[in-house]
């Protein structure tokens, strides 16, 4: 069987090479012909401290893919989903699924495009970059989750597992992917704000003085998620419950110290957000990750005033209105000071 890998930067590249290497026949598909062409005629890289390697493998632009898949793993930017299910789904076998490998909810989006039954969820967050053409940055571990919309278990699901296993020994799967899902949003909301500055993650979530606003940022998402009705659970130092409302200061500290120790331990210092704002110069998945999860927090009573202010300044920086900097930091914090 072959599996289809839609969108081979940071996420896929990585997974994709580390099957590919382990025997898996792997078929990449990305839209930067650049990075398609680098792969087929050199192999696809993948470089950092864990280990280096090349791998020969075959990638197409979406217009080149031919015929149906039994797997296709989507492994997009969150904002590019909606074009991505449209160009995937006549590739998609019948009886088929596609796996969500994003940030986000993108399994909402993906389920009214191929079909709640053919979709699976699944959270991710070890440290990768796309870095040049046929070049992957593999920075640092993290969670690698899988699981049913639905929560239950199925044979599909202990396949995808076992593949996931050959790319990380350590992933697992969860009767409540919406709960890793909805924690990431929390952890998410955090990073945007670390990449409102050109300090690196580690850096930020050090910074005591930033703390209560970086814990009241989070503090909204996991409410926005108590009242979708999701057990919000952590991953790689994030504590959702140390992020809700009356939680022990001691707690929130903890958390804040473990995602620093996390953070140091990875050769990726910065984040994908980061990198689009700094050195990529395009716009980041604010939107379909922060604003979308605004939306259903908003919709259900929830205020967010403060993330309502994180996707402003992020958007201002994609603008080229306000720079990365500690004094954009300090326009969240001082709308914090206010809204308390």
């Amino acid at each position: 069987m072959t599996l289809l890998i839609w969108g081979a930067g940071a996420i896929g590249g990585t997974i994709g090479a580390y099957l590919a290497r382990d025997g898996v026949d792997i078929l990449f598909v990305d839209i930067d012909a650049d990075h398609v062409a680098a792969i087929n005629a050199g192999g696809l890289s993948i470089e950092g401290p864990l280990e280096a390697f090349t791998v020969p493998a075959k990638a197409v632009t979406p217009d080149r893919v031919a015929g149906t898949y039994d797997a296709i793993w989507l492994c997009t930017k969150a904002q590019a989903t909606e074009a991505a299910a449209a160009q995937l789904l006549p590739h998609l076998a019948a009886d088929g699924h596609v796996l969500s490998l994003q940030n986000g909810l993108t399994e909402l989006i993906l389920a009214d495009a191929v079909g709640r039954q053919r979709t699976l969820g699944a959270f991710i967050n070890f440290g990768a970059d796309y870095m040049a053409p046929g070049r992957i940055l593999y920075g640092g571990r993290g969670a690698v989750v899988v699981g049913e919309l639905d929560g239950t278990a199925t044979p599909r699901l202990e396949a995808t597992h076992a593949l996931l296993k050959r790319f990380d020994q350590d992933a697992i799967t969860t009767p409540n992917i919406w709960g890793y899902l909805w924690g990431k949003l929390g952890y998410g909301a955090l990073l945007f704000a670390t990449a409102l500055t050109n300090d690196s993650i580690a850096d930020v979530l050090a910074m005591d003085p930033y703390r209560p606003t970086l814990a009241a940022v989070a503090q909204e998402m996991m409410a926005a998620a108590q009242a979708e009705g999701v057990t919000p659970l952590g991953f790689n130092g994030y504590v959702p419950e140390a992020f809700m409302e009356g939680a022990d200061p001691a707690a929130r500290t903890a958390s804040f110290d473990a995602m620093v120790a996390h953070n140091r331990r990875s050769a990726k210092s910065h984040s994908g957000i980061w990198r689009d704002l700094a050195v990529r110069k395009r716009r980041t998945e604010v939107d379909p990750l922060i604003t979308k999860a605004i939306e259903i927090g908003e919709g259900h009573g929830v205020a967010m005033p403060l993330n309502r202010r994180l996707v402003g300044l992020i958007q201002d920086i994609e603008a080229g209105r306000r720079p990365l900097s500690l004094e954009t930091l300090d326009a969240l914090a001082a709308h914090h000071g206010e809204a308390a």
